[in-house]
């Protein structure tokens, strides 16, 4: 997977999970737009920066702390490029909803993690990135992906999709590996 590629996936997953949640909670709801979408991306890797971050420096697991350290440079980077994309579609990012859930869950979930360590630690937060990345692909799916109005972001968030499947094999792999 090409670095590019990997930067998109990462600036978007997060966005995806908060979109997910809204999905489920507001069905008959009309799709989000792309200033929606794209505050949402931001909301969301920004979760997924401070959830890495945090890890890198309390996980016990060498392997935990390097996945960790991809998330954070992947979703640092992805975001740069979700800001470059809206900056060039003239397109600020809305807070929405769904954003502001993303960033209190995101908030609920630093606050969790603080409190623990060592081998319980690495297991909330694989566990957290698994469920992260399952939301994430059922919203680009299911939301963000056909909700997409502009050409440039639709194929975009397209060529994430891979990439936040293989976050989510790769956590699995790591929670195995925990177990």
């Amino acid at each position: 997977m090409n670095l590019a590629r990997m930067a998109a996936l990462v600036v978007l997953a997060p966005c995806f999970a908060v979109a997910g949640v809204q999905a489920r909670t507001t069905a008959d709801a009309k799709a989000p737009s792309d200033a929606q979408i794209a505050g949402i991306v931001v909301a969301a890797n920004q979760g997924g920066i401070d959830a890495g971050r945090l890890a890198r420096s309390r996980g016990n697991s060498k392997d935990v702390r390097r996945f960790a350290d991809q998330m954070v440079r992947e979703h640092t980077a992805v975001n740069q490029r979700a800001n470059t994309l809206a900056k060039k579609l003239s397109v600020k990012p809305q807070d929405t909803e769904a954003s502001r859930r993303l960033k209190a869950a995101g908030r609920d979930k630093q606050e969790q993690l603080r409190g623990i360590r060592g081998a319980e630690f690495d297991r909330a937060y694989v566990d957290h990135e698994i469920a992260h990345h399952e939301q994430v692909l059922d919203a680009l799916d299911n939301v963000l992906i056909p909700g997409a109005r502009n050409a440039e972001l639709k194929e975009l968030l397209q060529k994430v999709r891979p990439a936040v499947a293989e976050h989510l094999e790769r956590a699995k792999m790591l929670q195995a590996m925990l177990d």
